[in-house]
């Protein structure tokens, strides 16, 4: 990260907070997805490669890949780049698409990515409180669990287990632990320090040790580059 968004972050505690955002977001992460001025520099698909070390394409083809035409998917939270339009396109008009996000900058810029998309919906709504919409054949956290405090981390997982449909299944790509010996573990250490002060949770627990119903699903997990990344699948057990 670059010593203006350190600088950017150090600075916003003098900052007044905006309303109805969430005071995690107005504290730390203002400068990553609330500020319009850092929103429009890092809403494009380089930044998220450069900040995923070239996995990107890697971490959003295992999501796309559970995705078929016809699907009614629901995205917890909007995410820089081009994601939101592939995923809008693999539902096809045939399927529905739901995307939430608690930021009113983040709803702006997924609603502009799929304006005219009829079959898409954009929602500001907390996705730990998201009851709309019929049950879902997918539901997908992309990189939002590392970003939200441990209390918010349960509640949002407890919800997208719910809103599954029977047959359903749940699909969350975020960090991991990297290998001992990783080139870029030191690194992302630092970066936790400073920027992302709730990521740590997900170096030292499963993301099924956060569902109050764990056992009712079934789960696994495969890591990439190295530990640095997870891919965790959640199937509802039938009976």
């Amino acid at each position: 990260m670059t010593e203006e968004a350190i600088a950017a972050q150090q600075r916003q505690a003098a900052k007044p907070a905006q309303p109805g955002i969430p005071d995690y977001m107005n504290e730390v992460y203002d400068w990553a997805y609330v500020d319009p001025r850092w929103v429009r520099r890092l809403d494009c698909n380089a930044v998220v490669t450069t900040l995923l070390f070239g996995n990107a394409r890697r971490l959003m083809n295992a999501y796309l890949a559970k995705i078929h035409p016809g699907m009614k998917v629901w995205q917890v939270a909007h995410v820089y780049g081009d994601l939101v339009q592939q995923v809008a396109a693999k539902v096809g008009p045939s399927g529905h698409f739901d995307l939430t996000d608690v930021t009113p900058i983040q709803v702006a810029q997924a609603k502009k990515k799929l304006a005219g998309t009829a079959h898409a919906r954009v929602i500001e709504h907390d996705a730990a409180t998201w009851s709309g919409g019929a049950d879902y054949d997918l539901v997908c956290s992309f990189f939002l669990l590392h970003e939200v405090p441990d209390d918010l981390k349960r509640a949002i997982v407890d919800r997208m287990l719910t809103r599954v449909a029977p047959g359903g299944k749940l699909l969350f790509v975020d960090y991991h632990r990297p290998a001992l010996l990783h080139p870029v573990g030191w690194l992302l250490r630092v970066v936790n320090h400073y920027l992302e002060p709730f990521a740590n949770t997900l170096w030292r627990m499963e993301i099924s040790e956060l569902a109050s119903k764990a056992k009712e699903f079934s789960w696994r997990k495969r890591t990439v580059f190295g530990g640095v990344y997870q891919i965790v699948e959640a199937e509802r057990i039938v009976p």
